[in-house]
């Protein structure tokens, strides 16, 4: 387990996805994530099997939280590219309909960070997210994370067109 002061981040379990699950198909949640359907079963079932189990670019975490040892989300470190050392930074806090927080999320991010630089030796870490997402944008300018762009109206939510910004995290922006 990589600890944190209030977090550790494990691997996930096959007993995890029945939650993790839970979290997704929460429409307060999903709103965020890229993936705008329900899921099922089957659907969760295969993202770990192609994903957390099979896919070498993709190391997905249960975020738990050290004093109670129970799950509070995932994060992951996405569509790794090895050549350029670059990857995607994927965070959420599920329990309790949190999303992200400036305490069991920063903590769970900053472990991550560090994990993808020291132990992967990544250049860069790159973070999708929606125009509405103020909570996500502002964690994520908190920590060192720079806005790189935006592509206009690429995402369909709440009755109108949103942007999708784009940010990243260079090792060389940690010193």
């Amino acid at each position: 387990m990589l600890r944190g002061k209030s977090v550790g981040l494990r691997a996930i379990e096959k007993e995890d996805l029945t939650k993790l699950l839970e979290w997704r198909n929460n429409p307060g949640l999903r709103q965020y994530f890229r993936e705008y359907r329900e899921l099922n079963h089957y659907n969760q079932d295969q993202w770990f099997e192609s994903k957390v189990i099979q896919d070498p670019n993709t190391i997905m975490f249960a975020i738990e939280e050290l004093e109670t040892q129970q799950l509070s989300g995932a994060c992951g470190i996405c569509y790794i590219d090895w050549i350029n050392r670059s990857a995607d930074f994927s965070i959420y806090i599920g329990s309790n309909n949190t999303y992200i927080d400036h305490y069991l999320a920063r903590d769970a991010a900053e472990i991550l960070i560090n994990y993808a630089f020291s132990e992967l030796n990544l250049h860069r870490l790159w973070c999708e997210i929606y125009e509405f997402d103020v909570m996500k944008k502002e964690m994520l300018e908190n920590i060192g994370f720079q806005l790189d762009g935006r592509h206009r109206q690429t995402h369909w939510s709440k009755g109108k067109w949103n942007d999708s910004l784009f940010y990243s995290l260079l090792i060389n922006d940690l010193h």
